[in-house]
Formats: structure tokens, sequence, C-alpha cells
């Protein structure tokens, strides 16, 4: 099982920076070939941010999570 590599104010952070680029995508405020993007990219935060563990923190070894005792 994965460990958690997110602090929960990184997990929010993530969530609603996600799901603002999923507006701006799908919502059709940004069009053309960015607002695809917008709306590929956004699924990335999102989905991070619910499982609490980033592939790139795992990779280069770092957290934010405080440290358990």
């Amino acid at each position: 099982m994965m460990k958690t590599n997110e602090h929960n104010v990184d997990r929010i952070l993530r969530l609603v920076l996600g799901i603002v680029m999923l507006v701006l995508g799908w919502g059709g405020f940004v069009t053309g070939v960015p607002g695809v993007i917008l709306q590929w990219l956004g699924l990335v935060p999102v989905l991070t941010a619910v499982v609490g563990w980033c592939p790139l923190y795992a990779i280069f070894g770092f957290s934010t999570c405080p440290v358990k005792n």
C-alpha cells in the first residue's frame, strides 16, 4: 500500500487547483488546445489530492506530511 506523502493543506490546495483547471477547460472559459490541456492536466492534482500520494514526491523522496513519532 502507498504511504501518504501529502499534508492535508497540500491536498486541499491541489483539489482546489484541479477543480479550477477542470472548470476552466470543461466550462468553455478556455477553448481550443489550451482548454483541452487544462481538462487533462486538471485531473492530475484532483487524483493526487483524493489519493493523498504524489508520484513525483515519491520519486524525489519529498513529503509534506508531518513526521510521525
